[in-house]
């Protein structure tokens, strides 16, 4: 079973999410809270693996919530938003969440996305992503590569370029005619010499670092 909270400031969206997430056979959501304050509580006492969180929240909002959540333990923060052009998504990804979703999302869309993050990987709704290379590009031009990536080898900068450009593994093991299980060892080689939490930050830091532009 996969263990749930979902925090909502609004006491009627929560619930109709909590009551989605519920219909599902292998779902628990264990908790629901109104800000990010009560839901670092429920997390600290419950340890769900995944809560689906606002953004925008009175006192405590999504964004401090699922900074202190993605620095404290395993449970992964999976993020909801209004507004494709949610003005809080790019610092929503550095605090560390996993998934974006649009809150008009489907069910099934929404179910599909809590198993992903669940099993490590990320979500992001394609407006989302639109919304991120936005960010990117009204920045200045960035400066010298970080020597972080200097550790990586040339296939393993591939595959990063690759992922910056939303490519499941899949898709890059047939770009790269490689099998999806090599794949999967590149990507976690490069998350582990970038010290990178998942490939949501993989992507923060492809952008940033100038190894790929938006648009290219």
């Amino acid at each position: 079973m996969i263990r749930l909270v979902v925090v909502d400031d609004q006491a009627l969206v929560r619930r109709g999410f909590a009551m989605i997430l519920d219909g599902e056979p292998d779902f628990d959501v264990v908790g629901e809270a109104g800000d990010g304050a009560e839901a670092l509580r429920l997390v600290r006492d419950l340890a769900p693996d995944v809560v689906l969180m606002d953004v925008r929240m009175p006192g405590m909002d999504g964004i401090e919530a699922t900074r202190r959540i993605a620095g404290a333990g395993t449970t992964r923060v999976l993020m909801l938003t209004t507004f494709d052009l949610d003005a809080y998504v790019y610092d929503a990804i550095r605090a560390g969440a996993s998934g974006f979703l649009l809150k008009d999302v489907r069910p099934d869309d929404l179910a599909h996305a809590v198993r992903t993050v669940a099993a490590g990987e990320t979500m992001m709704a394609p407006a989302i992503t639109r919304r991120l290379v936005e960010e990117f590009c009204s920045r200045p031009a960035p400066g010298r590569k970080p020597a972080s990536l200097e550790r990586l080898t040339d296939r393993e900068r591939e595959v990063l370029v690759l992922i910056a450009t939303g490519a499941s593994n899949s898709e890059i093991a047939e770009r790269l005619v490689l099998s999806s299980t090599t794949v999967k060892t590149h990507v976690n080689r490069i998350l582990t010499k970038l010290g990178l939490r998942d490939r949501v930050q993989a992507v923060v830091l492809a952008y940033e670092s100038g190894l790929v532009r938006p648009g290219s």
